[in-house]
C-alpha cells in the first residue's frame, strides 16, 4: 500500500525548515537537534491591520500549540499540528505559536519534559498566550504538572474536541450525549489553582444548602465530583429515553423500500456540501471542523427515478477521544444500517490517505462492536477543483473505483448519481398480478418502486407483470392468484 507521505510529490511546498526533514532517515531522527522544540511555520492566526480598540473587541482565547513528534515524517507531524490549529480555531481560539518536540515517547510527568516545559513557559510569556493546547491526551498528573510550570491553563486534544462538540451540538440528544462525554472526561481531572479544591466547602457550596446539611469534612472537590456523578446518572436516563424515540424513527425508515445511503468521511471533507449537491437541500455548510454533529437525513432521487434517503453523519478524526464513542452512537447506527456508505475524501488535503485510514479504522471498530456485516462502500474524492493535479493522479491510481467530484462546482456529480443508481439497486421479485381498479395505490407503488414489464386493462382490473422489491411483492401477494 502506498505510504501517505508518498502522495506529496514536491517538498518545495513547505518552508525551508522542512527541506531537510522530507528526506528523513532513522539516523536523522536521532540527531540531537531534533530533541528541541521546533516552530511550525504558518500556523499563526494573529490579527493584523487592526486598531488597538478593534483588537480588544475581537480578542479570543490566545493559545500556543505544543506537540510531541514520536514517529513518522516531519510532514506528518506538521500535518497533525495544522489539524490541531484548525481545531483550536474552530473552538474560537487565536493561534499564536505552534511548537513540536522530537521525543521517543511523551514524558510521563509533563508530556514534553521539565526542561522543555520551562522553554514553553518563555514562549507563553513572549506571546501573551493564556492557554496551552497539547496535541495528545494527557493524564490528570501531566496536566497538573505542566500547568504548574507554564502558569496558564493547559488542555489536551480530547478536551478541545469535546469543547467543539459542546458548541456545535444542536439537537437535545446531541447536547445530552456531549455533556455526558465531557463529564466522563472531567471527573478524574478535577483540579483547581493552588489549594482551592482541597478546602472544605462552606456557605452554599454544597448541593443541599450549606452547613449542617452536608457530610462532615466534605471538600469542594468531593462536592463537585458528587454533583458530576449525579448529573451523569440523570443524563444516562435521558439519553436512554431519547434513544427509544430515535430507534422508532430509524426502524420505520429501514422497513421501507427506499435505499438508505450514509455519507461518512473525515471532518471538513465536504460531506454536507455533497448532501446539498445531491438532494438540493440547505444543510449547514461551514469551512470548519465538526460543523455537522447530529445526523441529518434528506430525501433524494436516483437517476432511474427511485427515491433514496441520504444521511449526513458527523466527521471522523484521528485519535478520536474514547469519551465520544457514546456521543457518536446515533451516527454509528446510521453507518451500520445503511445500504451504501459514501466515503468522502478531501482531495485537497496534504495527506488524504491518512484521512482514509482514520475513517476505515473507526468504521471497522463500529462493525465489530455492532456485530454486523460490512456495508458496501463507494469512495468519493471531493474538492477536485482546488486539489493538486499530481495528488489527484496518484489518488486515481490508488483508488481505482472512486468517483472524483467537486460539490462546489458540480463537476463529477452526474457520474456520482449514475454510480449510486448502480450500487443501490434493490433486490427484486418478478410478479404477475391483477389489481382491482379501486387499488390505484398499489399501481402507483409499482410505478414508483418497481419496473413494469407489461400492463393491460381487463374487466377485473389492471394486469401487471413487473419486477418489484421484496416488501412490495409481499403486499401484492393476495392479488397474484388472479394472474
Amino acid at each position: 500500500m502506498t505510504n501517505s507521505h508518498d502522495l506529496l510529490p514536491d517538498a518545495d511546498n513547505y518552508s525551508d525548515d522542512h527541506d531537510d526533514d522530507v528526506a528523513w532517515s532513522v539516523g536523522e531522527m536521532q540527531l540531537e537537534d531534533r530533541a528541541s522544540l521546533r516552530r511550525v511555520a504558518g500556523l499563526s492566526t494573529e490579527l493584523t491591520d487592526v486598531t488597538e480598540v478593534e483588537y480588544r473587541q475581537l480578542r479570543l482565547e490566545r493559545v500556543v500549540l505544543v506537540g510531541v513528534w514520536t514517529s513518522g515524517t516531519a510532514i506528518q507531524a506538521d500535518s497533525s499540528m495544522t489539524e490541531l490549529a484548525a481545531l483550536a480555531e474552530t473552538a474560537g481560539s487565536e493561534v499564536l505559536e505552534g511548537l513540536v518536540q522530537r521525543r521517543d515517547k511523551p514524558d510521563a510527568a509533563t508530556y514534553i519534559g521539565s526542561g522543555k516545559a520551562k522553554e514553553l513557559r518563555e514562549v507563553v510569556l513572549a506571546t501573551g498566550a493564556d492557554t496551552v493546547i497539547c496535541d495528545g491526551e494527557l493524564t490528570p498528573a501531566q496536566l497538573t504538572a505542566l500547568e504548574k510550570i507554564v502558569k496558564v491553563k493547559v488542555i489536551d486534544r480530547t478536551a478541545l474536541i469535546l469543547d467543539i462538540f459542546a458548541q456545535h451540538a444542536s439537537s437535545r440528544e446531541g447536547k445530552a450525549q456531549v455533556a455526558y462525554a465531557q463529564m466522563e472526561y472531567m471527573l478524574p481531572r478535577l483540579r483547581g489553582w493552588g489549594e482551592s479544591m482541597s478546602r472544605q466547602a462552606g456557605g452554599r457550596a454544597g448541593s443541599n444548602g450549606g452547613v449542617g446539611l452536608r457530610g462532615p469534612g466534605e471538600t469542594k472537590i468531593e462536592t463537585d465530583r458528587r454533583r458530576i456523578r449525579e448529573r451523569m446518572a440523570k443524563l444516562r436516563r435521558e439519553i436512554k429515553g431519547m434513544k427509544a424515540a430515535r430507534d422508532t424513527k430509524r426502524t420505520r425508515r429501514l422497513h421501507s423500500d427506499v435505499p438508505n445511503i450514509a455519507i461518512v468521511g473525515y471532518t471538513n471533507a465536504g460531506k454536507s456540501s455533497l448532501l446539498n449537491a445531491l438532494t438540493g437541500s440547505g444543510v449547514l455548510v461551514q469551512n470548519a471542523l465538526f460543523a455537522t454533529l447530529d445526523p441529518t437525513t434528506r430525501k433524494g432521487e436516483l437517476d432511474d427515478g427511485r427515491a433514496c434517503v441520504l444521511t449526513d453523519t458527523v466527521g471522523f478524526v484521528r485519535h478520536l477521544p474514547t469519551q465520544l464513542v457514546e456521543a457518536f452512537r446515533s451516527t454509528l447506527e446510521e453507518v451500520t444500517d445503511a445500504d451504501l456508505l459514501l466515503h468522502i475524501v478531501d482531495g485537497s488535503d496534504p495527506l488524504p490517505t491518512e484521512q482514509i485510514n482514520a475513517v476505515h479504522e473507526v468504521i471497522t471498530d463500529v462493525v465489530r462492536e455492532q456485530n454486523t456485516v460490512p456495508v458496501q462502500e463507494l469512495v468519493v474524492v471531493n474538492k477536485i477543483d482546488v486539489a493538486d493535479p499530481i495528488t489527484l493522479t496518484q489518488l486515481r491510481s490508488l483508488l481505482p473505483g472512486a468517483v472524483f467530484v467537486s460539490a462546489h462546482t458540480g463537476e463529477g456529480i452526474p457520474q456520482l448519481r449514475s454510480r449510486l443508481s448502480e450500487l443501490v439497486r434493490p433486490p427484486e421479485v418478478a410478479v404477475s398480478v391483477l389489481l382491482p381498479y379501486d387499488r390505484g395505490d398499489l399501481v402507483s407503488r409499482i410505478h414508483a418502486d418497481g419496473q413494469i414489464v407489461s400492463s393491460t386493462h381487463e374487466d377485473g382490473g389492471t394486469r401487471i407483470d413487473a419486477k418489484v422489491p421484496y416488501a412490495l411483492a409481499s403486499a401484492l401477494h393476495d392479488f397474484s392468484h388472479s394472474a
